[in-house]
């Protein structure tokens, strides 16, 4: 079961042209593939597709596709999003198919709690997110929403790695290196004025005193 469902139709024809043509139209491309099937060329209505990805649970959740037509119901993962560069708005979807029991890995974000309760935060520390999402391996239907990272007990200096880290159950993070998550910073030191302006003003002034002496004494030879 999903709480994201997409209505979708078939796409007949492909091509730069034709993509440009379906955003005009308010609609938004997109292509279902894997699972041992051919790839699916479909379009979507773009509002309705947008409105759904402002949920950030839409990406790392099952999605629903009804392609009208004989083509029926598709379960699908969002795996790659294509931007606009200058609008920052989708421009293509890359869905890809999968059932329940399926292992799937996905970015994850990473969620930092209670930092603003920590000792190093009271202290002038900095919180420090190193990773802002994990990769995740996780069965399908339950790949978790976000991961949550307890900081309230964090001094200036600590580090929390990817060891330290308790994640869902069923859910694993590959990795070889004991890698940093997170972060606290010690406060940046204020740096001192500088003073070498007035310094070049002051030697100046002493340079133009001299050389009007020596220009006096000429004059009176």
């Amino acid at each position: 079961m999903t709480d994201f469902v997409l209505e979708a139709e078939l796409r007949e024809k492909t091509g730069k042209a034709e993509t440009r043509r379906l955003r005009r139209a308010g609609k938004l491309p997109a292509v279902i593939y894997g699972g041992g099937k051919q790839d699916l060329p479909v379009v979507l209505d773009y509002n309705d597709t947008a409105k759904m990805m402002k949920d950030e649970h839409f990406f790392t959740s099952m999605l629903e596709v009804n392609v009208k037509g004989s083509r029926g119901k598709s379960t699908v993962l969002l795996k790659d999003t294509q931007w606009d560069p200058i609008y920052d708005t989708p421009k293509h979807l890359d869905l890809f198919r999968v059932s329940s029991s399926d292992r799937v890995t996905v970015e994850v974000p990473v969620v930092a709690l209670n930092y603003e309760k920590c000792p190093g935060i009271a202290e002038g520390g900095l919180l420090d997110i190193v990773r802002h999402t994990l990769e995740v391996t996780s069965r399908a239907d339950a790949i978790p929403e976000h991961i949550e990272i307890d900081c309230s007990s964090l001094e200036i200096g600590d580090n929390i790695h990817i060891d330290d880290v308790t994640l869902p159950e069923g859910a694993e993070v590959a990795h070889e290196v004991n890698f940093t998550i997170i972060n606290l910073a010690a406060p940046k030191k204020a740096e001192p004025e500088p003073e070498t302006e007035v310094e070049v003003e002051e030697g100046a002034e002493e340079g133009a005193e001299e050389a009007g002496e020596t220009a006096t004494d000429s004059s009176e030879e």
